[in-house]
């Protein structure tokens, strides 16, 4: 790698940023200062809702970009820079086609908050992981005064073998992907991490030989089409290691930790000689 160059750093959340308890490691937290005295600016990018993205990032939750809900928004100082959301005619074709599938959890996420009909305890615990803010309702297809960024399900069974294959008729129409081991995620055809990476990187004038990403599952290939460094997880898919320009170790081994720490060194190994 040129380090000299690299003025933005992307990185997925679940299995990439996050350990498997779902926490920030302090190194990073020390890292990303050191990153900010480079002046390398960082985004999170994730499914997650952009509320529970703030609340694992405390300690820096108002330094940070976010590309949240699989890039149907972006925002940065509290302010949107970014939104896709999906047409309410589509959203409510898709409840009622998932509901012909048996066990399966439905998660409508809007712009102020997610919606769900069900509490049963073996799908609220992997929803809390992932949602700060919530509302129960009695049926999502009469929410209303929201915009609709993404729709979800659950699926606890394991989504790829089991819910995919009956809804992969609306890739034509939707993004489609897996976002982990039980969630299947659809959002706008145009929103997904890669246009909304693209849309920081022109506001932020950042090329993409100048980008760095982070990434373990499917819902991430976009952000490596237009990162000129890509870096799949020890613990990602093998479609995205496949992709992958560098891999990292694991979540669980700070994986994307390690690969920063080289970065800064390089950085400044190459400022030292261009004095």
């Amino acid at each position: 790698m040129d380090y000299s160059k690299i003025k933005l750093v992307v990185s997925d959340m679940d299995g990439t940023l996050l350990n498997s308890k779902h926490e920030v490691s302090p190194q990073f937290l020390k890292i990303f200062k050191d990153l900010q005295e480079q002046e390398i600016k960082f985004a999170v990018a994730s499914g997650r809702q952009y509320y529970s993205l703030r609340e694992r990032m405390d300690e820096i939750k108002d330094e940070l970009i976010y590309i949240a809900e699989n890039g149907a928004i972006v925002m940065q100082h509290e302010q949107e820079l970014h939104v896709v959301p999906m047409q309410k005619e589509v959203v409510h074709e898709l409840i009622q086609e998932v509901r012909k599938l048996e066990n399966k959890y439905l998660i409508l996420c809007g712009r102020e908050q997610a919606y769900i009909e069900s509490t049963a305890p073996e799908f609220m615990e992997p929803f809390l992981n992932h949602y700060e803010k919530y509302k129960v309702v009695d049926d999502l297809m009469e929410v209303e005064d929201d915009l609709f960024l993404k729709f979800t399900i659950c699926d606890l069974s394991g989504a790829e073998k089991n819910s995919l294959p009956y809804l992969k008729h609306f890739e034509d129409r939707l993004q489609v992907k897996l976002s982990g081991e039980i969630w299947i995620d659809f959002n706008h055809k145009e929103a997904q991490k890669g246009n909304a990476l693209i849309a920081v990187q022109e506001q932020m004038n950042i090329k993409k030989e100048e980008t760095v990403a982070f990434g373990d599952y499917l819902n991430d290939l976009e952000l490596f089409e237009h990162s000129g460094y890509s870096y799949a997880m020890q613990n990602a898919h093998k479609e995205v290691k496949a992709v992958a320009t560098h891999h990292a170790g694991s979540n669980d081994e700070l994986g994307v930790e390690k690969v920063l720490e080289e970065l800064l060194e390089g950085l400044k190994a190459a400022k030292a000689q261009s004095l």
